[in-house]
């Protein structure tokens, strides 16, 4: 374990730090501050910024042994143990070794990048040369690809330090896999984190790291990001590479932050967006990056803003009557007034024509799955298995997934079926851009869900027909049918203490101005609040 382990590192002129099983005998005062991150004194290691530890790294608060070392210990602590949310499948082995190294070129020469050491939860889904990849199935298990996908190089060579590859849905879908179990919600283990990038959100809610990485299909960056009081990024399709992930539908798939703050997420999407000729569709992007993300930030940035509001449900299921969704819609209001007293004009509500055909249209794209998956394999020579009926005769993968995979075998997006789907597709895209256009809109909000998360139930590892109500009153499909950006940041809380997500949605690349609404909205209601889970650890 990394915990008993005994490491020493030499930092230019400092006498050497030991660790001895996660605790830390002081060579030299300046670097004796771990104390400080357990029992409130220099730097705080609960919900701590990228911000918050230039600061502290700038006068000597806190090294990045120990900073990796708090994580690993709260990871210890509560993701098996405590709650157990299930949030990790591989901590990085090198996690403090790489620390190590930062710390040492810190003394040297200063800061790496602009992530240096920062922390990063990765969802398994994207390979990393030394870890395993296991795209959430025990058929991945022991998966090592022997390469790192482009946004791991990224954030690599901008300091940063991927300290666990988290738990996802198998195969890219809801909550549970064959390679874990099921991930648990962070505020209640005993109701689901959506998905299927649930690991990273219930993760990063929890404290487990410092930014964390999602992949977006059909909303699995935002799902989790709003059931956790997270912010979390779904960027225009191009804009982030793709290179070294597992696809499942490339026409709407995409990696983007899952962070605790706005400033956090645009600071990852700084490393991460631009061109890589690894992954074609990012040419797209070129010129449509801006210098930083994060210069556009601003607490005023609502002020002359236009922001419409989509009143409608685009989940056939949602009850409107139901207690908790009217819970939701009055946290909805709440922001709306909120928006208006920061300086937007909104304009309540907006009618989208054909909004009803987003759930619709997403779900009959079943045709690239098959094509997509058999292609990556193929880059694999290592891979257990060649193409997607590999994985189903495998008899590995749990059954609601298997069910869902079986729908995708034999589909091509030669088949007449696709070009209905792209037809759907362009005139949904019409009608928002329409809607944004006639009443000269900079976003349109939504509710991510209208409901709040449902109970998980005993059989979701084991019956394909499982009766969980998961994702009921879903918005999340607007954005990944018609592929524009929207930005998920939190609302607040039920009375059930269950986090609501606030949705902004924009034009293509329009990622700079969806965080200055978002930061706006966020320093001018400060809706986020840790997981009462997960406290702060005693020593």
């Amino acid at each position: 374990m990394i915990r008993n382990s005994v490491i020493t590192s030499v930092c230019k002129g400092i006498q050497r730090v030991r660790y001895v099983g996660g605790w830390l005998t002081r060579g030299v005062a300046a670097w004796a501050v771990l104390a400080g991150i357990a029992h409130g004194q220099g730097f705080q290691l609960l919900e701590a910024t990228v911000k918050d530890l230039q600061v502290a790294f700038s006068e000597g608060e806190v090294t990045c042994r120990q900073l990796v070392q708090g994580y690993l210990d709260r990871i210890d602590a509560y993701d098996q143990s405590g709650p157990a949310l299930n949030t990790v499948q591989t901590v990085n082995p090198r996690a403090l070794e790489r620390a190590d190294s930062l710390d040492m070129a810190l003394a040297a020469s200063g800061p790496v990048g602009s992530l240096h050491c920062v922390p990063v939860l990765l969802k398994d889904q994207v390979e990393t040369r030394a870890m395993p990849t296991t795209y959430g199935s025990a058929l991945f298990e022991d998966f090592v690809s022997g390469r790192d996908a482009t946004i791991v190089i990224r954030m690599r060579e901008a300091g940063a330090v991927v300290l666990a590859k988290t738990n996802m849905g198998e195969f890219a879908s809801r909550y549970v896999g064959s390679a874990f179990g099921i991930i648990r919600n962070a505020y209640d283990p005993k109701r689901n984190p959506s998905g299927s990038s649930g690991g990273t959100g219930a993760g990063i809610a929890a404290n487990f790291g410092m930014l964390g990485i999602g992949e977006d299909t059909g909303g699995s960056i935002r799902g989790p990001a709003a059931v956790h009081s997270l912010v979390g990024l779904r960027p225009t399709l191009p804009l982030v590479s793709r290179h070294g992930m597992m696809p499942a539908n490339p026409s709407s798939d995409t990696l983007g932050p899952m962070t605790r703050t706005v400033e956090d997420a645009a600071r990852l999407l700084d490393v991460i967006a631009g061109y890589d000729p690894r992954d074609s569709v990012t040419a797209y992007a070129v010129g449509q990056v801006p210098d930083s993300y994060l210069d556009g930030l601003d607490a005023a940035g609502l002020r002359g803003s236009r922001i419409g509001v989509i009143r409608d449900s685009m989940d056939p299921k949602t009850d409107p009557e139901s207690a908790d969704q009217q819970q939701v819609r009055a946290l909805v209001d709440r922001a709306i007034a909120d928006l208006r007293s920061l300086g937007a004009t909104v304009v309540d509500p907006v009618v989208v024509p054909n909004l009803e055909s987003a759930q619709r249209t997403y779900v009959r794209n079943n045709f690239e799955t098959e094509e997509a998956t058999n292609a990556y394999l193929s880059e694999h020579p290592g891979s257990p298995v060649k193409t997607l009926r590999d994985i189903l005769l495998s008899g590995v993968v749990t059954p609601w997934r298997a069910r869902g995979l079986m729908s995708v075998v034999g589909r091509s997006i030669d088949d007449y079926g696709y070009l209905a789907v792209l037809q759907a597709r362009e005139q949904l895209r019409r009608g928002v851009l329409g809607v944004m256009a006639d009443n000269d809109l900079d976003a349109l909000i939504y509710a991510t869900f209208d409901h709040q998360p449902t109970l998980i139930e005993s059989d979701v590892l084991t019956n394909p027909n499982t009766e969980d109500g998961y994702a009921l009153g879903n918005n999340r499909f607007l954005s990944p049918v018609i592929g524009f950006p929207a930005l998920t940041v939190p609302a607040g809380f039920t009375a059930d203490r269950l986090p609501v997500g606030l949705e902004f949605l924009g034009r293509p690349f329009s990622e700079a101005e969806l965080l200055k609404l978002g930061y706006a909205y966020e320093q001018g209601t400060h809706r986020r609040e840790p997981p009462r889970t997960t406290p702060e650890l005693e020593r």
